[in-house]
C-alpha cells in the first residue's frame, strides 16, 4: 500500500474549490485551514449568481469567481462540489489546464479511466490518474468503507446487505431548510403523537415522496435498474469499485431520515472465512479513521473526522457473517475531508502536471 507522503516544508501550491458557497465547498474551505493544507493561492469559484461574494479565508476575504468563465489556468488542484452537471462540463476543462481535479460529485465514479479514492481504503489507486481527475465516493458509501476494508482483508468479504440513515443535509442547504420548514410546520401539533400516533397535521411531500419531519423516506431519489435507487446503485457500484470485487453480490436500501447531519448503516456482511466478532473488533481498532463505539449515532459522529463503527455481532443467517452499526458525518469525511485528504496524498505531482500543460499550450 501507498504511504501517506506529506508535502515538504517548501510546498506551496495553487488550489480552487468550484462550489465553494455550497455546504460542502466551505467546509473544504475550512478543512484547508485547519489541516495546514500548504496553499500558495486559494480562488474560489460558484455559479454567476454569487460572482463578487466575499469570503472570508485565513484572515482575508476572497472573491467568488465565475467557474462557467474562469480562467482555471496556474491551478495545481481544484476541488469540485458542484453537482454532476457542472463537473461534467467544467473538470475535463480543468484538468487540460493542468491541474488534478477532485470531484465530489457522481460524475466520474463509474469512469474506468478515474479512480474512485477513499483515503484509508485504497490510496493506492492515485498511482495512475490518466484524465487529471480523482472521483469522491458518495457520502455513504465513505461510511462504509473504512470499516469493511479491513474485514475484507481479514475474511474475504463475499456479500454485503446494508440499510442506511441517511441525514438530509446529504442533499444540500435544500434538504436542511426543508427539513427546518416541516418541524416547524408541524410545531405543538406533534404532542398529538401520544394520542393519535401522527400529528393532525403533515405538510406537503417536497424534493422527497413523503413529508420528511417525523418521518423515514424509503424511496430515496430515483428508481434505476430492478427497481433500486440511484442512491442503492451508488453503494453497490462503488463498494465494488473500490474494494476491487467486481463481482461482489450488494443489496442495499437507503431511507432518508429527520437527521440534521451524519450518515449511518445496518450492514450484514458475509465473509469467505470465518471472524468472530471479536476478530473483527481487534482488526478494526488498529484500522486507519475508525472508532469504536458501544451505540454508534450520527449526533456524536457530526463534526468528527473518523467513521464510527459497534454492534458488531454475529449474523446466524450465514455460515461466516457479521452484522454491526457505522455512523459517519456525511458533510466531512463523508465528502470534504476525505477530498483534502487526497490531495494531500499527491505532492509533487500538480505542479508536473501544470507544467506539462504549460509546455502543450
Amino acid at each position: 500500500m501507498v504511504a501517506i507522503t506529506r508535502f515538504p516544508p517548501n510546498s506551496r501550491l495553487n488550489v480552487g474549490v468550484v462550489g465553494a458557497t455550497g455546504l460542502v465547498g466551505s467546509m473544504m474551505c475550512e478543512l484547508l485551514a485547519e489541516r495546514e493544507f500548504p496553499v500558495a493561492r486559494l480562488r474560489l469559484f460558484a455559479s454567476h449568481r454569487s460572482t463578487g461574494k466575499q469570503v472570508p479565508w485565513q484572515g482575508s476575504t476572497i472573491a467568488i469567481e465565475d467557474a462557467a468563465t474562469a480562467d482555471f489556468s496556474g491551478l495545481d488542484i481544484v476541488f469540485f462540489s458542484a453537482g454532476g452537471t457542472t463537473s461534467k462540463a467544467l473538470a475535463p476543462k480543468v484538468a487540460t489546464a493542468g491541474a488534478i481535479v477532485i470531484d465530489n460529485s457522481s460524475a466520474w465514479r463509474g469512469d474506468p479511466q478515474v479512480p474512485l479514492v477513499v483515503a484509508e481504503v485504497n490510496r493506492h489507486a492515485l498511482v495512475h490518474i490518466p484524465n487529471g481527475i480523482v472521483a469522491n465516493p458518495n457520502c455513504t458509501t465513505m461510511a462504509a468503507m473504512p470499516v469493511l476494508k479491513p474485514l475484507h482483508d481479514a475474511a474475504g468479504l463475499k456479500r454485503l446487505v446494508a440499510s442506511t440513515y441517511q441525514a438530509v443535509s446529504g442533499a444540500g442547504l435544500e434538504g436542511i431548510e426543508i427539513l427546518s420548514r416541516q418541524l416547524a410546520a408541524v410545531g405543538d401539533r406533534a404532542a398529538t403523537f401520544a394520542r393519535n400516533g401522527k400529528p393532525d397535521f403533515l405538510p406537503a411531500p417536497q424534493k422527497w415522496a413523503v413529508p420528511m419531519a417525523h418521518n423515514v423516506v424509503s424511496l430515496n431519489y430515483v428508481l434505476g435498474a430492478d427497481d433500486y435507487t440511484e442512491e442503492e446503485l451508488k453503494l453497490r457500484d462503488e463498494t465494488r469499485k473500490i474494494l476491487e470485487l467486481p463481482a461482489l453480490p450488494v443489496s442495499g436500501t437507503c431511507v432518508r431520515v429527520p437527521v440534521f447531519t451524519g450518515h449511518s448503516l445496518s450492514i450484514n456482511a458475509e465473509f469467505e472465512r470465518a471472524i468472530s466478532p471479536s476478530h473483527a473488533l481487534a482488526v478494526l481498532r488498529k484500522a486507519p479513521g475508525i472508532e469504536i463505539r458501544d451505540v454508534p449515532n450520527p449526533l456524536e459522529a457530526t463534526g468528527r473526522d473518523a467513521v464510527f463503527v459497534g454492534r458488531v455481532r454475529p449474523d446466524p443467517t450465514v455460515r461466516h457473517g457479521l452484522a454491526l452499526f457505522v455512523s459517519g458525518d456525511n458533510l466531512r469525511k463523508g465528502a470534504a475531508l476525505n477530498a483534502v485528504q487526497i490531495a494531500e496524498l499527491l505532492p509533487a505531482r500538480p505542479p508536473a502536471r501544470r507544467r506539462r500543460a504549460l509546455e502543450m499550450a
